[in-house]
């Protein structure tokens, strides 16, 4: 079980977690429970290190910011002890969950849960996990696995124990065909298969950081994501309650052509014009923005008629954009462009979906909608199981409403 920031925000409503805990307790079940910082802590505990130094040391920054788990851990063993249930808090690096040595960004390298499952075992001990941390073997060093880390930790340690399950509570009650604040009519899915959610969580839905979608799909780790709001007492722990399971495509039987639709604001486009087309500038052009640690997502490329020039448009996020405009600028020589423009009123709209795979013209169905509602499409790019368009941002609400009745996802 994982309880977001949201749901463990204060005293009271940790108290409404630990009922939730005590229930599947009740019911049989061996839990383990990842929390994350109360919500708001983790922006405070960053503030201090910003304030503290502009250029502080990301290590001594994870320490600072591991604390807001450990706090909430303490809380909820606490609350479950009160509540007669035998519980325990863990730190990250009392499991230990070992990650690599990237401060503020590791990645989880490995977990050893037989301690907790020998609790498990003999004492029916809940353990009470703090998310989003871990250590670094070689240093002994406390890390910090980066934004949304708490899905991440949760799914590893339901491998790492071989959980039958692992519940992501939130403050929503599932995964929607699109964002419900846009489109009212929007559904809750029942299920999705993992490169579904993968693709959504990487295209712009909130709900799961990527990461953890990722670990569930290496390791089979079924995640089911429900609300946390729900009253503790009204849920039948032997059914299923309403939320939306992530899992194997073959669990799913009624297989739609398109699944959901993602959207993303913070997307920024910049276009090199005139570029000589030769071998190795394409090289010149993105390599520096890897140095830069800049990620680059659509690519669209056009050869002018004379054969000798080239137009290269990419887009980068929004935040990375006066950044990507120097390293290029600073890059001109090597290149050899005529001009460089850019835009940041853009949004990327996709949409997803596994039976795409099997059937024809889905995309041109889009093109063909968005062209009557007088939308023009900037770049476009594909994969096999969903297509992205790059759109004037001022148009995204009525492009994501347009496309979501368009494949019938409010139906």
């Amino acid at each position: 079980m994982k309880f977001g920031g949201t749901s463990v925000a204060d005293v009271d409503r940790i108290r409404n977690v630990a009922r939730h805990v005590k229930r599947e307790v009740d019911a049989g079940h061996d839990v383990a429970v990842v929390v994350s910082a109360m919500a708001g802590k983790t922006n405070e505990l960053v503030g201090w290190c910003r304030e503290a130094s502009p250029l502080h040391d990301a290590r001594e920054y994870d320490v600072v910011v591991a604390s807001g788990e450990q706090v909430t851990s303490g809380l909820l063993a606490i609350t479950l002890q009160s509540l007669g249930v035998t519980a325990r808090s863990w730190q990250g690096w009392q499991i230990p969950i070992s990650t690599s040595n990237a401060h503020g960004a590791a990645r989880i390298l490995d977990i050893d849960g037989a301690e907790l499952v020998r609790r498990f075992e003999e004492r029916k001990e809940v353990a009470v996990i703090s998310g989003f941390q871990g250590i670094c073997r070689e240093t002994g060093r406390i890390t910090t696995l980066g934004r949304g880390g708490s899905d991440t930790s949760a799914v590893a340690v339901a491998a790492a124990i071989r959980a039958d399950r692992c519940d992501i509570y939130t403050d929503v009650d599932g995964v929607y065909t699109t964002d419900p604040r846009v489109v009212p009519r929007a559904r809750r899915m029942d299920k999705i298969a993992f490169e579904e959610m993968l693709e959504l969580a990487s295209l712009g839905a909130k709900v799961l950081q990527v990461r953890s979608v990722e670990l569930g799909m290496v390791h089979n780790v079924r995640v089911f994501v429900r609300s946390s709001f729900d009253k503790p007492e009204d849920i039948d722990p032997h059914g299923m309650p309403p939320g939306t399971l992530i899992c194997n495509e073959e669990e799913i039987v009624e297989q739609q052509v398109v699944t959901g639709i993602a959207f993303s604001k913070d997307e920024a486009q910049i276009s090199i014009r005139r570029v000589q087309d030769k071998p190795g500038v394409a090289a010149a052009i993105f390599g520096p923005l890897a140095e830069a640690n800049i990620n680059v997502d659509m690519i669209v490329q056009n050869v002018s008629g004379d054969g000798a020039t080239t137009d290269l448009t990419f887009t980068v996020p929004a935040a990375d954009y006066e950044r990507a405009a120097k390293v290029l600028a600073d890059s001109r020589a090597r290149i050899g462009y005529e001009r460089l423009d850019g835009a940041n009123d853009v949004a990327k709209v996709s949409v997803i979906g596994i039976g795409m795979r099997s059937h024809a013209g889905v995309a041109a169905q889009a093109f063909k909608a968005l062209a009557e509602r007088g939308i023009n499409i900037r770049a476009i790019t594909t994969s096999e199981i969903k297509f992205s368009l790059l759109i004037e941002a001022a148009y995204t609400e009525l492009a994501v409403r347009t496309l979501h009745s368009l494949y019938g996802l409010d139906k």
